[in-house]
């Protein structure tokens, strides 16, 4: 038995649909069960609640597991994120403690090696450092920065033909993933699970800047498409126009801070994975 926690998300859905696909069985955990009735006519057991419950955790985990992916799905209007998270990972963990789970992955960030500084990513950090001390091998799968943040700007992409680079550095390289890539070697370490634990650098197949997006977005769009700098502190008032919460905003600046001083980068002492989706293919995708 498999246990996927977030199995109506982007990364949590391919995972469950891959498990069925070669056989296995899935327990999907999600917080509504009409959103993954797909799973449910393939054969997956569907158990409702939210991660935040340990209880829901505990329960969800009992039995034969032979691996569990869990991830901490983001709640934008939050006013205490970090201590949610927190929460979040302190249940699992309690949960492993009570329960047989032979590999686990999480789904982590880019930078979860720093433990402070990185806005959001704090937290991973914080989970990571927990899910050490339990019995339980894990796979912390330390993801580059999401294809699918793009996306949060495809109103202005697609009407005026701007993405807006809050902080500068629209020419400035990075790693960027798809979480279809993230999924695909979630799944993979599920079913080949290390025997100790491990960590995976997870990257695109190469660096894009946001002015490589614009480009991109450009052919999609049918219209010039510009990575336009915007003062870094114009993110929060932004983002809080956008129905996010201050506190959540504030982290992400922070985030975005960290990002763009070089601070949250890999380590490069780990496996290292590189994905097969490329943004022009992600784009695509997301725009057309």
């Amino acid at each position: 038995m498999f246990v996927i926690f977030g199995a109506s998300g982007h990364t949590g859905k391919v995972i469950a649909n891959t498990l069925l696909d070669r056989g296995k069985k899935v327990r999907a955990v999600v917080r509504d069960a009409s959103k993954v009735a797909e799973l449910s006519k393939k054969g997956a057991e569907i158990v409702t609640g939210d991660i935040t419950d340990a209880a829901l955790v505990t329960k969800a985990l009992q039995g034969e597991v032979e691996g569990a992916y869990f991830l901490a799905p983001p709640d934008m209007q939050s006013n205490a994120f970090i201590a949610r998270n927190q929460k979040i990972f302190d249940g699992i963990a309690s949960a492993l403690a009570k329960s047989n789970v032979k590999h686990a992955v999480l789904l982590s960030s880019v930078g979860a090696q720093l433990p402070s500084g990185t806005g959001p990513i704090t937290s991973l950090h914080y989970g990571e450092t927990i899910f050490s001390k339990t019995k339980t091998p894990f796979t912390f799968l330390r993801a580059a920065y999401f294809m699918e943040n793009l996306l949060n700007y495809a109103q202005p992409i697609k009407q005026d033909g701007v993405l807006p680079v809050f902080g500068g550095g629209e020419s400035y390289p990075f790693p960027m993933v798809g979480t279809r890539d993230i999924a695909k070697v979630a799944a993979d370490a599920l079913l080949a699970p290390p025997a100790k634990t491990q960590i995976i650098e997870l990257l695109g197949p190469k660096e894009y800047s946001f002015a490589d997006a614009a480009s991109e977005a450009t052919k999609i769009v049918g219209k010039p498409v510009k990575a336009t700098p915007v003062p870094i502190e114009n993110l929060v008032p932004a983002l809080k126009g956008m129905g996010i919460s201050e506190d959540v905003a504030k982290l992400y600046r922070e985030m975005t801070e960290a990002f763009g001083s070089g601070k949250v980068t890999f380590e490069g002492t780990h496996k290292t994975v590189r994905g097969s989706t490329t943004l022009g293919d992600f784009l695509r995708g997301a725009l057309s």
